[in-house]
């Protein structure tokens, strides 16, 4: 696995260069370090083209993003650029080239071998034997990089289970991978219709990070990238703290939740065991290590629903202190419940698997 990255998107043919440069400035301030452009609706001459994008991909790489563009057979011919030589990319200064739509396989694996050693991008949002063909040619694979479509309209975007099928196809190669998430705020896009810009339908009106932790839980995804133009500060601030590695859930904790139990919360590193049951997601080693601290009864009358966190309390023998993620519901005087994750959030509880390592956040 490579290194996860964060990623912005920006559109030089519906922004001013000032507006995108200091975008990319706050970008890098908290820690986004890929940048995706769009050159699908490009209307200029050639010269003035080349001269806006090369001002703006000068000011990115100086700010140390790798910056891959989109391109489309049109916009070859419209630029006067032969598949057989990448130059003109080369000369705007960018890292590589998104091809949107797909060519016969020998194309693409000839393309990666380009002298300039620029990525050649796929589009990994249909379920077809695409990458398979493309490697079958004995493509360059360190430099074919794969990268979902967004969905600037919406109940558009990809269902889970479909996208799934997408990336798999990719995983199994190994084959570095981005997705798109979407700004609340932003409405700059490639086009004149922006419901957001995700890559899953199911994000699209979620908070920016509870969406990127969906795609990094995933584990088909390398660089998630925010699809349209220009997400707040906040939401970039709220991106550059998430865990990129692991589901780190919010929760609020209940009034009455005692000092042990917020410890036992925060403090360990938690894995959910190895024989795993439907009811609960058990955390066992903190039972283990505050074995010798009382916990008494609270908040332990009710019946418990999934997503709540609950610990067990001195009633409950050898599994005082044990945490637990509730799945199912039930009742258990012998749990108290100290907490609950945020609803945004509830859909992160698929991706705790046995031996899954996870991570709490709450005040």
């Amino acid at each position: 696995m490579t290194m996860r990255k964060l990623g912005l998107s920006i559109y030089p043919d519906h922004s001013e260069f000032e507006e995108d440069k200091k975008y990319l400035e706050l970008g890098a301030h908290y820690g986004f370090t890929r940048l995706f452009m769009s050159m699908l609706e490009v209307t200029g001459s050639v010269e003035e083209t080349t001269t806006n994008y090369q001002k703006i991909v000068g000011i990115a790489k100086d700010l140390g993003y790798q910056v891959i563009i989109d391109v489309a057979p049109r916009i070859f011919s419209q630029l006067g650029v032969s598949y057989e030589d990448l130059t003109y990319f080369h000369e705007l200064g960018v890292d590589g080239i998104r091809l949107d739509q797909g060519f016969d396989g020998s194309t693409e694996a000839m393309l990666s071998y380009n002298p300039f050693g620029l990525i050649i991008e796929l589009n990994m949002s249909n379920n077809v034997d695409y990458l398979n063909n493309i490697l079958s040619y004995q493509a360059n694979e360190p430099f074919i990089y794969g990268c979902h479509n967004f969905y600037p309209q919406v109940g558009t975007a990809l269902p889970y289970d479909f996208f799934m099928e997408c990336s798999q196809r990719f995983k199994q190669f190994g084959i570095h991978s981005a997705a798109f998430v979407a700004s609340q705020v932003g409405n700059i896009g490639p086009w004149n219709v922006n419901d957001g810009l995700p890559t899953l339908e199911v994000d699209r009106r979620l908070p920016i990070e509870v969406q990127a932790k969906h795609l990094f839980a995933s584990n088909q995804i390398d660089d998630v990238i925010i699809g349209n133009a220009y997400a707040s500060e906040s939401e970039l601030k709220a991106l550059s703290e998430i865990d990129r590695y692991q589901v780190q859930f919010n929760l609020d904790f209940v009034p009455e939740a005692s000092d042990i139990e917020k410890t036992v919360v925060l403090k360990p590193q938690h894995f959910r065991r190895g024989d795993m049951n439907d009811l609960v997601i058990r955390s066992t080693m903190p039972r283990v290590t505050y074995k010798e601290v009382a916990n008494p009864p609270h908040d332990n009358k009710e019946t418990f629903q999934r997503g709540d966190i609950v610990v067990g309390n001195d009633d409950f023998g050898v599994y005082k202190n044990e945490l637990q993620i509730v799945l199912q519901p039930h009742e258990d005087k012998r749990k108290n419940k100290v907490g609950r994750i945020k609803e945004e959030e509830l859909l992160l509880l698929d991706f705790i698997k046995p031996w899954s390592k996870f991570k709490f956040l709450g005040e």
